[in-house]
């Protein structure tokens, strides 16, 4: 049988590593596993402005770099590997990888979640330079400028809202000839004079120059016309925020954590219905998804989950 470690934390974004440090200053012998880089959404972000005590002009990779030194520095061990199976049920948790099997009297599960992408041309190239699917983190940047919104429910319309707080002038573009959002939502938006909107119309292509999108390529849906929106001369730049929902990287854990659309169910100390399983960050049902609430979700994961290993003795 392979080692049996203290606590297994899955995925090293904000959520993980903050686990990882809190784990590791504890002297609980952790071990964090990610398959890819670390940081998670946070790696493609040039800029983050309301992380609270960052550095001015502080970027998304630069920020996670920090949090990574700090794991190392308190001893939590890393691995790389890509998980494909685990079984959470007993006093041993099992985590397979491609690379080989771990185990572990407790689990933090923080695999996070992904925006759900348009899929067009351009949008992978242009993601954090113009395009963004976070309006809290990006607001801010567009202010006085252009910004287009994609998207027709709650999120969408709320999210549009909040960035006329800062732009010059929001359009919303919707797919269909209708909102999706609550008529309470869609009555606010229309009283909105800083909001327009595009009906019937979907973003195909996403163009860019010097390294910064410079212009989206829209279809109208019935009728098939494309034409090409450039930001305003004086402008030099504007903004394409994504709406359309996010994808919670929890298939791993579907029939053994109670989830939620996806999103594991814990309560306010991160324990899933499984004893000695947490789960922290995105992939959690929560109603903000923030660094700093992965961070403090990371946090309070961590220091329960020791509280558990001490009641094993």
């Amino acid at each position: 049988m392979s080692k049996v470690y203290d606590l297994i934390i899955i995925g090293a974004g904000p959520a993980g590593l903050s686990a990882g440090l809190y784990g590791g200053r504890a002297r609980v012998d952790t071990l964090v596993i990610e398959k890819a880089k670390d940081g998670g959404q946070i790696a493609t972000t040039d800029e983050i402005e309301n992380y609270p005590g960052g550095l001015e002009e502080d970027s998304g990779p630069a920020l996670i770099a920090r949090m990574t030194e700090q794991v190392k520095k308190f001893g939590a061990e890393r691995v790389s590997d890509t998980i494909t199976k685990v079984e959470l049920q007993g006093d041993v948790k099992k985590v397979y990888g491609e690379k080989g099997e771990y185990h572990a009297k407790a689990v933090i599960i923080a695999t996070g979640a992904v925006p759900r992408l348009l899929g067009v041309p351009g949008e992978k190239e242009y993601t954090g330079k113009g395009v963004s699917y976070c309006a809290t983190c990006d607001a801010a940047f567009f202010e006085d400028f252009e910004v287009y919104v994609v998207g027709a429910g709650d999120s969408a319309v709320e999210e549009a809202m909040f960035i006329t707080r800062y732009a010059r002038k929001v359009t919303l573009l919707v797919r269909g000839g209708e909102l999706t959002a609550a008529k309470s939502i869609q009555q606010k938006a229309f009283k909105n004079e800083k909001l327009d909107f595009l009906w019937n119309t979907q973003v195909t292509e996403i163009k860019g120059e010097d390294g910064m999108m410079s212009s989206i390529v829209i279809e109208n849906s019935e009728t098939k016309e494309r034409r090409e929106i450039f930001a305003d001369e004086e402008d030099g730049v504007f903004g394409l925020f994504v709406f359309i929902g996010f994808i919670p990287l929890t298939g791993l854990f579907e029939g053994q954590v109670e989830m939620d659309r996806g999103y594991v169910i814990a309560d306010d100390n991160m324990r899933t219905n499984i004893p000695g399983v947490y789960v922290a960050g995105d992939c959690r049902v929560k109603m903000l998804r923030q660094v700093v609430t992965a961070c403090a979700d990371g946090a309070i994961a961590a220091t329960h989950a020791e509280k558990y290993l001490e009641s094993l003795e």
